[in-house]
């Protein structure tokens, strides 16, 4: 029996998926709370929330992602980065897969990712999990419902969490399998309740689509100006960044908080919703996402409450630090309508430096904004994981490895072509520490990160007097109104000289060990960027 909305053409049945028990399609917000409560998945938060837990994993599962390597893919993939399946251990483990999930209840949800229009990826998801199809509901983007009548799928993900991998018998390196099959455009997801792997699993079908058009796939968020939609800046950035905080400008227009594309047309979200971190989250500092945890149907992930009185407790990590709230776009009061904007006008790389050596803003040219993309750097600090003392450098390329299919170089070479031909500013901001490494140092003052991307978003920036960085080559203003110069020169605000040359001597030789895994791929002005 069908219930819901959905193409009478492209059922599940249609795709070869049979056996099933109820199927229900493309049900609204109200009914997948209804059913999550009602099957025993969470509870019924303030407000309508719905408060989850998922198991043993709260957080993502990159090792045992694996994608399937055909003739066709295999040219075009990153080997090193990416675990690979053979077709046939594929097809054993979608067998077997099917055969467990006969009987079983499960709920479809026909979205697409991509605001433009002419750019958009249809996506089927079959979740075991009601609260699931709510999650992904949020978070990818949702057709109007006449748009369902002919509504089919260029890919189709199942997530079935109470099915366990064989590592014998499907070539899996646990009994949790996140398995892509470019080619029978078609993954699997098992093992695991953390939501996030839907969201991430299409990220990483954008990355490997959207280059062969031209498109830049890019890990960051986004804002344009209040009445210019054509003033747009990207925030790339790795965890405890800035990059949701420092985008979430009153002031503009958020085009989005984490993914997005760059293409002819301009810029576009992929996503239609928000999935945000909620340790220390307070109504002071962050209002409105602070307001979507008591808000209908948002999903709240991995967080203690009160089971009296439902309270949630947001300083509470003993589940997980990487507790998350979940809800569409539209909760936010300055998001886009339409999610979309022109081509970036400034192009933003965060980094938080626990080693107190880069200065709080430095302006790049291409082939440096191509050299720190490919980076990827920022810093654990000491007491964020067993066993860190001192503070330690990261290393994640395109600011988001595990979702890369392709080889880095590829998005390095398009992201450069593309701020060529827009004539993008580049900038390096580091929100880490100032006057010191951690534990001697401060961090760096948010009013001044905050005053100069004011200064460079606006324009100002590029007129002040610029000095060229001498353990990095970039250009540092000298003086920037509303900032103390002492700021933007770091070897200043160190109390010893000579410490200092020390520490830019050990995170420069950092760079360039890390950076040397991409010097065969690259050009000649990215490699002599690479050096002071």
């Amino acid at each position: 029996m069908t219930i819901g909305n959905v193409n009478p053409k492209f059922t599940v049945e249609d795709q070869g998926i049979t056996g099933l028990g109820q199927v229900y399609y493309n049900l609204t917000e109200p009914a997948l709370v209804e059913a999550a409560i009602a099957r025993g998945e969470g509870k019924l938060g303030k407000g309508g929330a719905v408060l989850v837990t998922t198991g043993i994993y709260t957080g993502r599962s990159p090792k045992d992602k694996h994608i399937v390597r055909t003739p066709t893919v295999d040219p075009q993939i990153w080997w090193e980065n990416n675990r690979p399946m053979e077709p046939a251990a594929f097809d054993q483990l979608y067998a077997d897969m099917l055969e467990h999930m006969k009987g079983r209840d499960y709920f479809v949800q026909d979205l697409y990712a991509g605001a433009d229009p002419a750019l958009r990826l249809d996506v089927r998801l079959v979740t075991e999990l009601a609260w699931h199809g709510l999650f992904i509901r949020h978070l990818l983007r949702r057709p109007e419902r006449a748009e369902l009548a002919d509504f089919t799928a260029d890919y189709t993900i199942i997530n079935c969490p109470s099915f366990k991998a064989d590592p014998a018998r499907h070539g899996t390196r646990t009994d949790t399998v996140i398995a892509m099959n470019f080619d029978r455009k078609l993954i699997l997801i098992g093992g695991t309740e953390y939501a996030g792997e839907n969201k991430k699993s299409v990220f990483t079908l954008l990355n490997y689509i959207l280059p062969e058009s031209g498109v830049m796939p890019m890990h960051c968020s986004a804002n344009h100006a209040r009445g210019d939609s054509n003033d747009v800046a990207i925030f790339f950035g790795l965890s405890g960044t800035g990059k949701t905080t420092l985008s979430a400008d009153p002031s503009r227009i958020l085009i989005g908080d984490d993914e997005h594309g760059w293409s002819d047309r301009g810029t576009f979200n992929f996503e239609g919703g928000c999935y945000a971190k909620t340790i220390n989250l307070s109504a002071e500092a962050e209002p409105e996402i602070y307001a979507t945890t008591t808000r209908f149907g948002t999903v709240i992930e991995n967080m203690v409450f009160d089971p009296d009185t439902m309270e949630l407790d947001f300083e509470d990590s003993s589940i997980t630090e990487n507790m998350r709230c979940a809800y569409p776009l539209d909760a936010i009061s300055n998001a886009s309508a339409d999610s979309l904007g022109g081509e970036p006008r400034n192009v933003i790389m965060l980094t938080c430096d626990a080693f107190g050596v880069l200065p709080p803003i430095a302006r790049l040219t291409p082939a440096q904004a191509m050299y720190h993309f490919l980076s990827g750097f920022t810093s654990k600090t000491p007491g964020t994981e067993r066993g860190v003392t001192e503070p330690t450098p990261t290393f994640s390329t395109c600011f988001g490895a595990p979702f890369m299919p392709r080889r880095p170089e590829e998005y390095g070479k398009l992201l450069q072509a593309r701020i060529a031909a827009s004539g993008a500013d580049c900038w390096l901001v580091n929100t880490g520490w100032t006057g010191g490494a951690f534990g001697t140092g401060t961090r760096m003052p948010i009013k001044a990160t905050r005053a100069l991307l004011t200064a460079a978003l606006d324009g100002s920036l590029n007129n002040v007097q610029f000095r060229k960085d001498p353990n990095f080559g970039f250009e540092v203003p000298v003086s920037v109104p509303g900032v103390d110069d002492r700021l933007l020169d770091p070897r200043k605000t160190w109390a010893d000289g000579a410490a200092y040359d020390a520490q830019a001597k050990k995170l420069v030789q950092m760079f360039s060990e890390n950076f040397a895994q991409y010097a065969d791929h690259i050009d000649d002005d990215v490699r002599a960027a690479a050096i002071g």
